[in-house]
């Protein structure tokens, strides 16, 4: 039997929430709706009374497919939210700080994404996984990613029909380069001479910059480089990489605002130098990431620039061992700043040693608004101030939040 529900707020994936809690998605508060309760969760649903936030999808694939699960909301309502997550997470710890207009991705502009390819009886099927489901959906006119990267469905479909099994889809992660495509495959078949010469063929056939199969480079034509200010990096197959330029351009002019006029600053978290190598432009830099492979792509990029400070580039774990505050303050000549960019986990460990640390600034990029939040408090605790926070939506149409916070010691 179909029951009604009013929607009063979205939960922290993006469905409606009506009392009880019910959860309902692709509504939006203030809605009435109807449909069938199964448990906590309302299928079949109709829209009985809409939002005036409520429009309709720009992607034709949005009802079948899972990458995105807001199209339905207008930007105004979903910028405005997503500030909302950032403030109920900060107020959760008792902080309050300005929040600055968010930043919000055009459409077409994510340059990295991960495919979904399962070999088929009549050859490929491409796309992403449907909502909560292993259905793949085909997404040739998907309005979030860029075109570039759209091109590589035929080379998913190629290398599902090679690789693939029958039985599981492979992961298939597409990342745009300077120098074209560059892909990272997990998920197929065990690597053996055959498959990689079928492999190095499509590479040449669809002309990548780089094809590599669960983590081994499989061929290269060109390096798959990334410009990080006046630096060139290779990052490793699959590394990590902001999901759209516009982000990665808004989170660095925050951190470069937030560090301006320190002379030594440690990057903590620093992945393959997004924010280490531009900022090596005015300052030297300490980079310290966990991923062997990812600073060794730093270094080079740094080795090979031009103009650029001294950069010391040092792997560690740095949930397992933080940097000490004699480490942060070597023979007195005590670090500036600050820029830490952890995983969604937080930093609470090398939190706290920063703290004591009494490191004067401290630049918190996350993307994870619970654990940011949880660590700011602890600097604030300290004696930090945090002075502001810049929003960015680089995975537009999504839950997913990102922010650069400034944070610094009274003087």
């Amino acid at each position: 039997m179909s029951k009604k529900f009013e929607i009063t707020r979205l939960g922290h994936l993006g469905d409606g929430v009506a009392d009880g809690p019910v959860y309902a998605p692709r509504t939006l508060p203030g809605e009435i709706v109807s449909g069938q309760q199964n448990g906590p969760q309302l299928t079949d649903v109709r829209i009985e009374t809409p939002s005036p936030h409520r429009i309709q999808a720009p992607c034709r694939h949005y009802r079948a497919c899972g990458g995105c699960q807001l199209q339905h909301a207008d930007d105004g309502f979903v910028a405005g939210w997503k500030q909302e997550i950032v403030r109920l997470a900060m107020a959760a710890h008792g902080l309050e700080s300005s929040l600055r207009p968010i930043v919000t991705s055009p459409i077409q502009s994510r340059r990295r994404a991960t495919f979904a390819a399962r070999r088929t009886k009549k050859g490929a099927l491409v796309g992403f996984h449907g909502r909560a489901s292993g259905i793949i959906t085909e997404i040739p006119d998907c309005q979030l990613l860029d075109p570039e990267l759209l091109a590589a469905i035929p080379v998913a479909e190629e290398l599902a029909r090679v690789g693939a099994s029958r039985k599981n889809a492979l992961a298939v992660t597409v990342t745009i380069s300077k120098a074209g495509l560059d892909i990272a495959v997990s998920g197929g078949k065990p690597l053996d001479g055959p498959l990689e010469l079928s492999l190095a063929q499509v590479t040449e056939q669809f002309g990548l910059a780089r094809l590599a199969w669960e983590g081994e480079q499989i061929a290269m034509r060109h390096p798959p480089t990334q410009s990080f200010g006046n630096a060139q990096v290779v990052p490793p197959p699959g590394a990590f990489l902001q999901a759209t330029r516009e982000g990665e351009t808004a989170l660095l002019a925050g951190v470069k605002e937030i560090t301006a006029g320190a002379r030594r600053i440690v990057d903590l978290f620093a992945g393959c130098g997004t924010f280490t190598l531009p900022l090596a432009e005015q300052a030297e830099l300490h980079a310290y990431e966990g991923d062997r492979d990812m600073i060794r792509a730093l270094d080079a990029g740094w080795r090979n620039a031009q103009g650029l400070k001294k950069v010391t580039s040092i792997t560690r774990d740095l949930f397992r061992r933080p940097l000490m505050p004699d480490e942060l303050n070597p023979f007195g000549a005590a670090f500036e700043a600050a820029v830490v960019d952890p995983p969604r986990a937080g930093a609470d460990a090398q939190i706290s040693q920063l703290a004591q640390a009494r490191t004067p600034v401290i630049a918190y990029v996350s993307c994870n608004p619970v654990t940011f939040a949880r660590d700011a408090a602890v600097l604030t605790g300290a004696g930090y101030i945090l002075d502001w926070v810049q929003v960015v939506d680089q995975f537009r149409w999504s839950p997913h939040v990102e922010l650069v916070a400034a944070l610094n010691l009274p003087c």
